[in-house]
C-alpha cells in the first residue's frame, strides 16, 4: 500500500508516471468544486481499471484517460458550454503526454478516450478502453455517489432541496434555477443513464445504482408530504419483519 491509500495495482503506468499526472492533472481541476475535483477523478479512475480487469482492456491507457478525462472541463464551464470540455480535454492531453515523450500511439489511444467519453454528436467510444471511460464516468453520476454529487451541484446554484412532483412538472424546470433540485436532475439524467451503459459490468453496476436511487427519491418524496407518510413506511417494514 503507498502512502496515498493507493495499492500497487492501481498504477499500470508505474507509480512515478501517474503520480506525475496527477500533479500535472490537479490545477485543472480548480474552481470546479466538488462535482468534477480531483475525487470525481480518483473515482473513474478506480471504476475503469476495475472494468479494465474484467474485460483484459489496456490498462496503462484507461490509467491514464481518466486521470485527464476532465481537464478540459474548467474551460466548458468558464465559456457556459460553448466549448466542449471532451475536446479540449483531449487537445490538452495530447499536448501533456508528448511533452512527457509518450509514444504518439499511445497518446492518440488516450486522446481518443477523453474525447469521446461524453458520446456526443460524432465523438462516438469506438475502443474497448473509450467505451470502458465513458461507463465509468456515468456510473459515477449515479447511485449514492451521483446523488450526493447532484445535491452539491443544486446547493451551489442555489436550488431548493426537493420540488414536490405534484406541484410542478419536473421536465419543465429551467436548469440553475432554485427548482434544479437533484430530483429534477434525477427525472432529466441520471434515471435514462442505465439504458446507456457500453460494457455488461457497466449495465450490471448502472443496474444496481439506479435501483438504489429509485428507493431514494421515493422516500425523499414521502418525506418531505409530512411525517404521516413516513410513519406508513414504519407500519409496513414492521409488518414485513413478522
Amino acid at each position: 500500500m503507498s502512502k496515498n491509500g493507493f495499492k500497487e495495482g492501481d498504477y499500470p503506468l508505474g507509480v512515478e508516471l501517474t503520480e506525475k499526472l496527477r500533479q500535472l492533472a490537479d490545477p485543472y481541476h480548480d474552481g470546479m468544486g466538488g462535482c468534477h475535483g480531483p475525487d470525481h477523478t480518483e473515482r473513474v479512475h478506480k471504476t475503469v481499471l476495475h472494468i479494465g480487469r474484467l474485460m483484459g482492456a489496456k490498462l496503462d491507457v484507461l490509467s491514464g484517460a481518466a486521470l485527464l478525462h476532465d481537464i478540459g472541463r474548467r474551460y466548458e464551464t468558464r465559456e457556459q458550454g460553448k466549448i466542449c470540455h471532451a475536446e479540449k480535454g483531449a487537445e490538452l492531453a495530447r499536448d501533456i503526454l508528448t511533452k512527457l515523450h509518450l509514444n504518439p500511439s499511445f497518446i492518440d489511444e488516450i486522446a481518443h478516450c477523453v474525447e469521446t467519453h461524453r458520446y456526443r454528436g460524432d465523438k462516438i467510444p469506438r475502443t474497448l478502453e473509450a467505451k470502458i471511460l465513458y461507463d465509468a464516468d456515468k456510473l459515477d453520476s449515479i447511485g449514492a455517489v451521483g446523488i450526493g454529487r447532484a445535491f452539491l451541484f443544486a446547493g451551489q446554484t442555489g436550488a431548493k432541496l426537493h420540488n414536490d412532483s405534484d406541484d410542478v412538472d419536473i421536465l419543465d424546470c429551467k436548469p440553475y434555477s432554485r427548482e434544479d433540485t437533484a430530483y429534477r436532475e434525477f427525472k432529466f439524467k441520471m434515471s435514462k443513464i442505465k439504458d446507456r451503459m457500453l460494457t455488461p459490468e457497466g449495465r450490471r453496476l448502472a443496474e444496481e445504482r439506479h435501483d438504489f436511487m429509485e428507493v431514494f427519491f421515493e422516500r425523499l418524496e414521502r418525506e418531505t408530504k409530512g411525517a404521516d407518510s413516513v410513519a406508513e413506511d414504519f407500519v409496513k417494514i414492521g409488518s414485513a419483519r413478522k
